[in-house]
């Protein structure tokens, strides 16, 4: 059986001339459980420790806080930073940079550029072969 079973058992049991002691006189509990009990009524008890209540809270406008976090378009600032500098890097130090951005490997790599090939032309002209053939063979 419980203590507390106990207890009441001997309520019922007290003859019905005796009352029951007030409450502050009730023997004092002793143990971890009640001062942590007493600690949780004292610290209920304080005030501003209640989060339940409205009393205090500012309402915040829905219309404010969608403008608050409402995307904001940068652009024209930002056109009108990359217009202000007219420094322009030279060629050179431009592709060392690009060079060393680029991957090692082959497919990184830009390709090759050719040079085109001129089509073969010759310093003689129809006459001067006429003539290398006059001379040469004979053929007027």
């Amino acid at each position: 059986m419980s203590a507390s079973l106990l207890r009441r058992g001997l309520e019922l049991l007290e003859p019905p001339g005796r009352a029951k002691a007030p409450p502050g006189i009730q023997r004092d509990r002793a143990g971890p459980r009640a001062a942590g009990a007493a600690r949780r009524r004292k610290r209920a008890s304080e005030p501003g420790r209640s989060k339940a209540t409205v009393k205090g809270r500012v309402v915040k406008s829905a219309i404010e806080e969608y403008h608050k976090k409402k995307p904001v378009n940068h652009l024209r600032e930002n056109l009108q930073y990359m217009l202000k500098g007219q420094f322009v890097a030279d060629k050179a130090v431009a592709e060392q940079v690009l060079a060393q951005n680029r991957g090692r490997k082959s497919k990184d790599q830009p390709p090759e550029k050719t040079e085109k090939k001129k089509p073969e032309s010759t310093v003689f002209t129809e006459e001067d072969f006429r003539k290398f053939e006059r001379e040469y063979f004979g053929v007027p």
